[in-house]
């Protein structure tokens, strides 16, 4: 799908949460590097203590990154750019290389009002159990959810 037919119709709303996705440029195993995975959960950490939103649950996989978020008063392509740009600045920096990290665009879905919220938590933070990278959660160092 080309990126600009990503865009078409993109709307997000304050207050409301949005599952987003975002994958590596070439799906490159980034975050297979303990120290890199560790770099975006810091950039994630970050966004959430500035108030533009309430991280309510993410993992990062090796190549791409799940986050359940509530925005405050901005936008989501502000914070995705945000977000996208600081974690590759911060990456670039560690494994001394330059060029992108992430794929241009990003996918997002806006969680109805009255879905269960708890339930796209859970389905977020299960990823490394479906994709069999570990067995059980706890196993997995790349992850959080508010309600834990």
């Amino acid at each position: 799908m080309p990126y600009t037919n990503l865009l078409k119709g993109r709307f997000s709303e304050s207050n409301r949460a949005y599952f987003v996705t975002t994958v590596t440029h070439r799906r490159y195993p980034v975050f297979l590097d303990l120290y890199c995975a560790r770099d975006l959960v810091h950039c994630i950490k970050q966004i959430h203590e500035s108030n533009k939103v309430v991280s309510l649950s993410w993992v990062i996989m090796p190549d791409h990154f799940h986050w359940l978020v509530q925005l405050n008063e901005t936008s989501l392509p502000k914070i995705m750019n945000e977000l996208k740009g600081m974690s590759s600045r911060k990456i670039n920096q560690r494994l001394s290389v330059s060029g992108r990290l992430w794929q241009k665009s990003y996918f997002d879905r806006a969680i109805r009002d009255g879905e269960d919220i708890r339930q796209v938590a859970r389905y977020i933070v299960a990823n490394p159990l479906r994709s069999g990278i570990a067995e059980h959660i706890g196993d997995y160092p790349h992850w959080d959810a508010i309600w834990l």
